[in-house]
Parts: C-alpha cells; sequence; structure tokens
C-alpha cells in the first residue's frame, strides 16, 4: 500500500518526511518512518479493526520484564486501516550465549495458570488462550486439537496419520503426569526471525505469539529451522537448567509447530509431521 500524507498526518507524529517500505513478515506491511526526532518502524494491516495488533501490544509489555524489546509509541486505526507505531532499532551482531540468557529470563517470569489475557486471532491459525489450570489440557484441547482438526476440514489429514496422532496424544498424556510444570512467559514464536541484536549487540524479542506455558514448548520452535547455535543453548542452560527427559518431549513440541505449518502451507510439511507421528 502507498501511504498518504494525509494519512501519515494523523499518527501521533509531529512530523513524518518520508516513509520506506522494509520487510516486516507476511501479514503487514511494514515502513520506516523518517522524522526530525529519528526514525520509527510502522506496520499496518489494511482494512483491519485497531483490536489486530492488541495480542502483540501485550505480548510485547509482557516480554520487556525480562528482554530487550521495540518501545511501542501508539496503534489505533486511521482510515480503517490499524496500525502500530514502533521503535525502529538499528541491528548488529550480539552473543548467542547472551540470546540464551535472555530467554531464560524470560522463562523465569511465571504466572498463577497457563493461557494469557486475550486471545490471539491473528493470522489463518487463531489461537484460543482461555486460561487453564493444567499444561497438558491446554496444549492438546488449545493448540494440538484444533490444528488436528483444520487438517482434516483442507483435506490435510487421513486414517494414518490419525492413528498416529491418538498414539502420541496418550504419550503427552503419560509423559506430563507427575510434571512439575511451572506457567512460564513464552514468546510463543521463537524461530531466528523474530529475535534480532541491536546495534551495540543487545539481544531483542520482536513479533511474539506470547502465552504462559511449559518453557521447553518455546524451545522446540528454536530447534526446527535454525538460527540457535550450541552458545544459544549453553547460556540458556546455564541461567535455567532444563528438567530431565527434555529432549525426549521435545518431538511431542516440534510436533505442534509443524502441524501448523502443514496448515498454512500444505503437504510441503507432510513428511515431517509423518516423521514425527512415526515416532510416537
Amino acid at each position: 500500500m502507498t501511504l498518504t500524507a494525509d494519512w501519515l498526518k494523523q499518527l501521533p507524529l509531529r512530523q513524518v518526511t518520508s516513509a520506506t517500505p522494509v520487510s516486516g513478515g507476511d501479514i503487514n506491511e511494514a515502513f520506516r518512518l523518517s522524522t526530525p526526532e529519528g526514525p520509527y518502524f510502522l506496520l499496518v494491516q489494511p482494512r483491519t479493526p485497531a483490536s489486530f495488533y492488541q495480542h502483540e501490544v501485550a505480548g510485547l509489555k509482557a516480554l520487556s520484564q525480562a528482554a530487550n524489546v521495540p518501545e511501542v509509541f501508539g496503534t489505533g486505526t486511521i482510515d480503517g486501516d490499524a496500525y502500530l507505531l514502533m521503535e525502529f532499532l538499528e541491528t548488529g551482531h550480539g552473543s548467542q550465549y547472551a540470546l540464551g540468557e535472555t530467554v531464560a529470563r524470560v522463562h523465569h517470569v511465571t504466572a498463577p495458570q497457563f493461557g494469557f489475557d486475550q486471545d490471539n486471532a491473528v493470522g489463518k491459525l487463531p489461537k484460543n488462550n482461555h486460561w487453564q489450570s493444567d499444561w497438558t489440557t491446554f496444549y492438546l484441547e488449545q493448540r494440538l486439537d484444533p490444528l488436528v482438526q483444520r487438517a482434516q476440514t483442507h483435506n490435510l489429514w487421513n486414517d494414518r496419520r490419525q492413528a498416529g496422532y491418538d498414539q502420541v496424544r496418550q504419550h503427552i498424556i503419560t509423559e506430563n503426569k507427575g510434571r512439575d510444570i511451572t506457567p512460564s512467559l513464552l514468546h510463543g514464536d521463537l524461530w531466528a526471525g523474530n529475535y534480532l541484536f541491536t546495534a551495540d549487540g543487545t539481544p531483542t524479542l520482536i513479533d511474539p505469539d506470547t502465552l504462559y506455558g511449559d518453557r521447553e514448548f518455546d524451545l522446540a520452535m528454536t530447534t526446527i529451522f535454525g538460527g540457535f547455535t550450541q552458545d544459544f543453548y549453553k547460556g540458556y542452560q546455564a541461567a535455567y537448567p532444563l528438567p530431565a527427559g527434555y529432549a525426549e518431549r521435545l518431538p511431542h513440541y516440534q510436533l505442534y509447530y509443524l502441524l501448523a505449518h502443514l496448515n498454512l502451507f500444505g503437504e510441503a510439511y507432510g513428511g515431517a509431521v509423518d516423521d514425527l507421528l512415526a515416532r510416537g
């Protein structure tokens, strides 16, 4: 989209001298705004209510308790378009070990239950974040089961996958019995595209899909698409050691992210889903 001068004048900024399109994800229009006070980062979702960015703003606020995140300067609608105005961060290079320590600090922030204050209705896979006292119930009924049901509806499922899923589902129930699982603050979509290092090397988390859950769920995403080195895990373990059995439980958390990609992108991820289901 093209941002007109009249549109830009309605932002909570004194003056915008230019708006340059930049990379900002697959569901937003993103711009670098130049102003006399310095640059800003702007996300726009055309013809969408202001509530579109509610969950992201709440997630950034929650993460800011323990991690560096971009500052939010404003959100709302302009001429029917939702917008989110944030700090523009100049990027640099930093320590994966320090990034691991940062994620560990985030996971030390806890809540009484599993879930979050609001659902995330953004994108093609809306998420039910209603509070639950039991993590297994939350993970199965509010994360895995809905993805399986959606795959069935879109002809991405079959009897073999269902049989494998039924077995995995029971294994998750069994392996979580007796575990003391803390409702940790999670980024919720912790892949390499959702962290950066600022110009001074500070690890920074962006674009969250925040919830309180099993911290192993967050770490599972880091193992799927790369972008995290062994130093990341060393830093994490030094700050917040993982409990016994973590490696054995990991595939059951990887399954969620691969089921999500199966639903979003189709059979390109079918083989990876089948491999995890076959492991039981």
